[in-house]
């Protein structure tokens, strides 16, 4: 464990190339680096398909697929208010429960399959953050994550004013409560510290209290309960007021235009070191990064208009994006933990087993739909204290058994996966353990003795090492076949078990 910690201390950002569009062959390593970040990892067939690709068009590729890609379609209850659910309480919580697992599922299952779109909607609900346990509506919930969905790689103007009228964030940050004779500060607050300055950057704590004056008369809370919240101009302040040194009868509409017709550097500055941080590296703060890389982003989002797939394209087409020191330098969330694996060993895997996943990140600190409060997870280096290294180690080795129960041969299908068709009558472990250790981490074993200690754990002390037999290396008959030995199935899963209580295994 110390081992592990000391490893994922917080890496120094050393990486000094440019935004200059990253021109040579993809290496199986920068393939997998690329379906990682961009969304939950890649299966081996997948990565394989694209290694010695250029990276513009592969890039392309899967930001049209997230410009593309449909929201979840509208449940049956996504217009619901508290009078469709039955009278008897505990009959309409026992509803409620079973609609919120069936988005749940719906929307996990499409983090799995969507690549950069879902990952960008996941990432945009830990920036406009909402408590379901605050607001307790599933209705808000599936029109918040419809909004999360549609905006995710569109328009950020558009998404925050879109974001700022969802009932839920309305409920969550106290909009419902914001009238005109007792105007409520806690959205203006955060649409500037949290959701598109960062804290006292460009503003001053009389821009918030006009700001809050403008945004006031959205209260029309309906006496049903669960209902869309509706403006009344007459809970509107229709009084002057002044922002960010503009003055007039501004409302919720005029806010928005004020704040990014005079604030466009700040907006696009500090969204682009977020995108940064999440994607590339959590140190962004070093003089190049800082200095060059972030101011570079920043103009071409407001060259833009505020579009984000332009910025994206820009950085995951990069020289930068693609430099050694950027690859194996970010903490998996819990979410990264389950799904990169579900995803790279390519096994077979059904809605319980997403609910498992699901359940365990919620068990490690990141809970699907409530994030711990408005500022969100904090991720990176809180993912990995104590309880919750020890909790990722016991999970996954769960979730290894459970594929190993259910299909043990898949076990020996992921290494020939792993070590390609050439291979799959070796009779050399090394080149087995070296394969799954390349598809499983970012960058290998930071050391031999580390790589030595995979390799006994698949060669398993029960098999004597004259099982393998000195004529593996001659080419001679063997003991030992990968795609024939009964044991193979076996030792991959012990190898894996061994894997991911490694440092290594948290990084991508």
């Amino acid at each position: 464990l110390t081992n592990a910690l000391l490893l994922m201390e917080y890496f120094v950002n050393c990486n000094t190339s440019t935004l200059a569009p990253y021109t040579n062959a993809l290496s199986k390593e920068q393939v997998q680096h690329l379906y990682r970040r961009l969304g939950f990892s890649a299966s081996i067939p997948t990565v394989n398909g694209q290694v010695g690709q250029n990276a513009g068009p592969l890039v392309d590729t899967l930001i049209n697929q997230a410009i593309n890609a449909q929201p979840i379609p509208a449940p049956a209850w996504a217009t619901w208010n508290n009078s469709n659910y039955p009278a008897d309480d505990d009959a309409a919580r026992a509803l409620r429960r079973a609609q919120r697992d069936e988005f749940s599922l719906d929307y996990t299952n499409s983090m799995l399959n969507n690549n950069l779109s879902e990952r960008l909607s996941f990432f945009w609900s830990n920036h406009f953050v909402t408590e379901l346990d605050v607001y307790e509506c599933n209705a808000f919930l599936y029109e918040y994550f419809n909004c999360l969905q549609r905006n995710s790689i569109g328009n950020f103007r558009t998404f925050v004013s879109e974001i700022g009228l969802t009932s839920a964030m309305l409920y969550y940050l106290d909009g419902v409560f914001n009238n005109g004779n007792n105007p409520n500060e806690n959205y203006g607050r955060e649409l500037y510290e949290l959701f598109t300055l960062g804290d006292e950057n460009g503003y001053t704590e009389n821009d918030i209290i006009e700001t809050a004056k403008a945004l006031t008369g959205y209260v029309e809370r309906g006496e049903l309960g669960c209902e869309a919240v509706l403006f009344n101009p007459e809970r509107h302040d229709a009084g002057s007021k002044t922002i960010f040194g503009q003055t007039g009868n501004w409302g919720y509409d005029d806010v928005i235009n004020v704040l990014f017709t005079q604030r466009p550097t700040e907006i696009a500055t500090f969204i682009c070191r977020k995108l940064y941080e999440f994607f590339v590296h959590p140190d962004s703060k070093e003089d190049f990064v800082n200095n060059t890389i972030i101011p570079a982003m920043a103009a071409t989002f407001v060259a833009s208009n505020f579009e984000i797939a332009p910025v994206l394209s820009q950085l995951f087409k990069s020289q930068h994006f693609f430099d050694d020191e950027a690859i194996g330098v970010i903490i998996k969330s819990p979410f990264d933990v389950y799904f990169n694996f579900i995803k790279e060993t390519n096994f077979t895997y059904t809605d319980t087993t997403v609910e498992t996943a699901v359940n365990y990140s919620d068990l490690l600190g990141q809970t699907l739909f409530d994030p711990v409060d408005v500022a969100g997870w904090e991720r990176d280096r809180n993912w990995v204290n104590t309880n919750f290294m020890i909790g990722r180690w016991l999970t996954m080795l769960d979730i290894v058994e459970g594929f190993y129960t259910v299909d043990d041969e898949q076990f020996r299908t992921f290494a020939m996966d792993a070590v390609g068709p050439a291979n799959h009558g070796t009779s050399n472990p090394e080149i087995v353990v070296q394969a799954i250790v390349n598809k499983l981490t970012s960058k290998g074993m930071y050391t031999q003795a580390e790589f030595d200690n995979c390799m006994s754990a698949f060669k398993k002390d029960d098999i004597p090492e004259i099982y393998y037999g000195p004529d593996y290396i001659d080419g001679g008959q063997s003991l030992w076949i990968l795609n024939v030995t009964p044991s193979v199935p076996d030792q991959v899963r012990l190898l894996i078990r061994h894997l991911t209580r490694q440092p290594e295994f948290q990084l991508k």
